[in-house]
């Protein structure tokens, strides 16, 4: 890499040079049209005639011309004239006399010769280092459009991928719907189920409560009414020691009846 940025800033340098002669040219060219002129002003004045017929002429053009038509014979003569100087020009002549040219032909070898020197100063400064910015210029529109082609390649990789999901997207919607569905039925039976459960445990409890109060209530009323019994007897009943010694005897032969072989009821129980 610091060698291809040193190659391009040496081709930019000779380039630079290159500018600049080519710069100067029109420069040594407006010197030598300026000689030209200087010499062409130092030649003696035409004759009176001439000048009348340049006058009557100019006068016929102001007269019959429109000022577009002057502004183009103007440029058109112009263009002329500094064409003629060149052609006229010392360096022609002499190239001229040298080949044994014409002066048009002469002319015309001169610009071409001027355009391969100007073209000789540009490639020559340029050839021992283009080929490497070259090189390097198209490895890295290569590499740029290998990156393009890889991009490419993976957007169209992700784009397949979202046009299957999004075909799929349906189908997926409707399976997530039925899971949803069947979670709902579930969790409603769970919850009656529960409730269900719930209730019955209630409904027993409630019902075990019902039993052991009525149990403790009749027990209770059992007792109320044997003590309602034994004082209602009290106090109906009159009992002397002769008649409670004959109960006692009473009760005693009725128990030797019942248990004859010994085996008599243990006290505390009922």
């Amino acid at each position: 890499m610091t060698r291809s940025l040193k190659h391009v800033r040496e081709a930019n340098y000779s380039f630079r040079i290159v500018l600049y002669v080519i710069a100067c040219l029109p420069f040594f060219s407006l010197v030598n049209a300026a000689a030209v002129t200087k010499k062409h002003a130092a030649r003696p004045p035409a004759a009176p005639a001439k000048s009348e017929a340049h006058k009557s002429r100019a006068e016929s053009d102001q007269a019959s011309g429109t000022s577009a038509e002057l502004a183009k014979e103007s440029r058109e003569a112009a263009g002329e004239d500094e064409t003629a100087e060149f052609k006229h020009s010392p360096m022609v002549k002499r190239l001229a006399e040298f080949t044994g040219m014409s002066l048009e032909h002469a002319y015309w070898l001169s610009v071409l010769v001027n355009f391969a020197i100007v073209a000789g100063l540009i490639f020559w400064p340029a050839k021992k280092y283009l080929p490497a910015v070259f090189r390097d210029r198209t490895a890295s529109i290569q590499k740029a459009l290998e990156e393009a082609r890889k991009a490419s390649q993976e957007a169209k990789r992700r784009l397949s991928n979202i046009e299957a999901r999004l075909s799929k997207l349906d189908v997926e919607i409707g399976e997530m719907r039925w899971s949803a569905e069947q979670e709902a039925a579930n969790e409603e039976m769970r919850i009656k189920a529960a409730a269900e459960e719930d209730a019955r445990k209630i409904v027993e409890s409630a019902e075990q409560e019902i039993m052991a109060a009525a149990k403790l209530a009749r027990r209770e009323l059992k007792a109320y009414a044997a003590d309602l019994a034994v004082s209602l007897a009290k106090k109906q009943i009159r009992v002397d020691p002769n008649t409670d010694q004959r109960l006692m005897r009473s009760f005693t032969e009725q128990l030797s009846a019942n248990y004859p072989d010994g085996d008599r009821p243990k006290a505390g129980k009922g």
